[in-house]
């Protein structure tokens, strides 16, 4: 299969990045420096991320709102101007089809962002229900993510409008002279800005970024431990479409006025199923787990209880550098779950002893004003 590139594609092999196939697309995994630096660098300073992989779509015209809300269990109606909000494509089981954040950019227009492995199935399900809406798809944008405690100050220097954005908050604006969208907001648990630029001048905008002695490159390794560390979910791990939100710990996403006691209470795919979970609670939660020693767990892997049987399986799992070990999140029965319990990881047939604990396992540093 012929894989696709991001704008980016020429200067990630200049930069020696390691390149991957993921979600169609050749990317860079890590550069010379490798995964803990990397990773490391972002929480000390800042990281640049090439994320234009991700599908960027913009839905406009009368009615945008309400057709959105049909979808997700969230409220787009009172969602501000250049305000952002997570949320889930939910199935009729009460599944997630697919996790994504919403800008709203006018009135009856919106700038959604969609997972790269999710993008053609994620517009399709979102042109089945247009009403009249105009959808188009951003391919010759790119997207950057600029992201660390050092990001605003890098920001303030190239755009000082991006600079004054809390999280969650975007704005149009310029940045060396190019016509851009950034939002506060990113995967990293971090400060730090994602920045929607034509792809004609990704490649220059990304060397002005990394002309910053602050800045440094950071492949999609780095991107997963950091994520993984700040307790976030990544679809086809934490998400799918047997998995709904209240087993993920994502109620939360689920917005006061489509609640069953709100202003529009559900209406959106599997909405009753979800309540009465919400209600009756999950028999599967999703935790954090903190392995002893040194030896890594992995995907796929048994959780195991203090009497021998199996009561759940490992979703996610690395190296956690600002942890200083091996980490994971794992689906578990909902008795087995609470902060402080004593498992066990079957790794090929030998007991690692882990521990339940709060996510995230590194405090998350959004910038809120």
């Amino acid at each position: 299969m012929t894989l696709l590139t991001t704008p980016l594609d020429t200067l990630h092999r200049e930069l020696g990045a390691k390149m991957v196939p993921f979600a169609g697309y050749d990317m860079p995994v890590q550069y010379p420096t490798g995964i803990i630096r990397e990773h490391l660098h972002t929480r000390e300073a800042a990281g640049l991320f090439d994320v234009s992989h991700m599908g960027q779509v913009v839905i406009e015209g009368e009615g945008t709102a309400a057709m959105l809300e049909s979808l997700v269990p969230v409220d787009i109606e009172g969602l501000g101007l250049d305000r952002q909000t997570y949320a889930l494509f939910t199935n009729e089981q009460g599944g997630v089809l697919d996790d994504l954040i919403i800008t709203r950019w006018g009135p009856d227009r919106f700038f959604l962002v969609v997972n790269a492995g999710c993008k053609e199935q994620d517009i399709a399900h979102l042109r089945d229900h247009l009403a009249g809406q105009d959808l188009s798809v951003l391919d010759q944008q790119a997207l950057l993510a600029l992201q660390g405690p050092a990001a605003r100050e890098v920001m303030r220097g190239l755009c000082p409008p991006a600079a004054e954005l809390v999280f969650m908050q975007g704005c149009r604006t310029s940045l060396e002279g190019v016509d851009v969208y950034i939002t506060c907001s990113g995967y990293t648990g971090e400060d730090g800005f994602e920045i929607s630029a034509p792809a004609a001048a990704a490649e220059a905008l990304a060397r002005r970024l990394l002309a910053a002695e602050q800045v440094a490159p950071i492949g999609l390794g780095a991107r997963d431990s950091l994520r993984l560390e700040a307790g976030l979910c990544l679809y086809g791990h934490e998400l799918g479409e047997d998995i709904d939100p209240v087993q993920a710990g994502l109620v939360w996403s689920i917005s006061k006025a489509r609640r069953p006691d709100g202003e529009r209470p559900g209406g959106f795919p599997g909405d009753q199923v979800i309540f009465r979970r919400m209600a009756g609670g999950a028999s599967l939660r999703r935790v954090g787990l903190m392995v002893d020693g040194k030896r890594p767990v992995r995907d796929g892997q048994p959780v195991i209880d203090a009497s021998g049987e199996r009561v759940g399986e490992i979703c996610s799992a690395c190296y956690g550098a600002s942890v200083g070990g091996p980490i994971a999140m794992a689906y578990v029965q909902r008795d087995q779950g609470e902060p402080g319990t004593k498992l066990s990881v079957d790794v090929r047939g030998k007991l690692l002893p882990v521990t339940v604990t709060r996510m995230p396992f590194t405090p998350q540093r959004y910038y809120r004003g």
